[in-house]
């Protein structure tokens, strides 16, 4: 039984030191590849929870965020592992958006750390927006 178990460490101490040499670059498969679904309950652990998110504030009725929301799907997928996207309904979600100052839609909030780093207010083209959260990495 104790040599199970020794051999058990050994292979997960070497799985480990293979993602320190690889620069962890395999850590990021567990991060998701579509936008979550962020809610006045769970922003707060979302963004601790993740290094990077960015958090887009919308609503269903507002033309700039439908237009918005492909170019996040699509970030979402091309900066999996690096960057988490999530979306917050304000209008299903008021707590959130008060505490955050929403006062135009769409708004995108970019955490890094836990903490607000930076406030995107308007719908950028998928380019332009791509190259300002590259720069939180």
């Amino acid at each position: 039984m104790n040599d199970e178990l020794e051999e058990i460490k050994k292979r997960k101490l070497e799985e480990l030191k293979k993602q320190y040499l690889n620069g962890g670059k395999n850590m990021g498969e567990n991060l998701p590849d579509t936008p979550l679904t962020i809610t006045d309950t769970d922003i707060d652990k979302a963004v601790k929870k993740y290094g990077i998110i960015v958090v887009d504030c919308w609503a269903p009725w507002c033309g700039p965020c439908r237009m918005v929301t492909p170019v996040i799907e699509e970030l979402a997928k091309e900066m999996h592992g690096k960057i988490v996207f999530g979306k917050l309904n304000v209008d299903e979600n008021p707590l959130a958006s008060a505490k955050h100052h929403i006062m135009s839609i769409p708004t995108l909030l970019v955490f890094k750390n836990g903490n607000l780093v930076d406030r995107l207010v308007g719908a950028y083209p998928k380019e332009e927006l791509k190259k300002k959260l590259e720069t939180y990495n």
